[in-house]
């Protein structure tokens, strides 16, 4: 079977939906485009959308492998799943954590990409500091113990703060 479906429409479509959000891309092969969502928690969300035949694949990176406790950062992401909109939570065959979501070419309009996209970046950077205490308490405190005694700054452990200093005072 040939693929006989003009897919530039959704194309052009993806094309306007990036240079209207002045977000930069690569269009690495035809359909194939890479960008990044800018965040709070998660500064930045790399995505990657395929243009397929029938379908729009999202993909969208989250956090690397988490370093332990696997069981219950997957359980909390499988939670989550039940929340969330037209988007869920897997692993890739590392371990790595993204967000993933299928949309048919016909929903692939401005309108469909902006709630299907401000459903990653929600998600992503909303679950973002979760999925880091969850997954890499160990590694965190051990950080926040070495910048404290270096008299290094902690900034980016502020979200951590309460139960790290917590755990120093006890």
């Amino acid at each position: 079977m040939t693929d006989t479906t003009d897919r530039s429409g959704p194309a052009d479509v993806i094309r306007g939906w990036l240079a209207a959000n002045e977000l930069e891309f690569e269009e690495t092969e035809d359909g194939t485009f890479s960008f990044a969502l800018p965040g709070e928690k998660k500064l930045q969300t790399p995505v990657r959308l395929d243009l397929g035949v029938h379908a729009l694949g999202v993909h969208a990176f989250v956090c690397r492998r988490p370093d332990e406790e696997f069981e219950r950062v997957h359980r909390w992401l499988l939670e989550r799943n039940m929340r969330m909109y037209a988007v869920a939570f897997g692993i890739d065959r590392h371990g790595d954590i993204y967000l993933d979501a299928r949309l048919p070419l016909s929903s692939v309009t401005s309108d469909d990409l902006d709630r299907v996209l401000g459903s990653v970046l929600s998600n992503a950077d909303s679950a973002f500091n979760t999925i880091l205490e969850l997954g890499f308490e160990s590694s965190i405190r051990k950080e926040w113990a070495w910048r404290i005694e270096r008299g290094e700054s902690t900034a980016n452990l502020e979200a951590f703060r309460g139960w790290l200093e917590a755990d120093a005072a006890k």
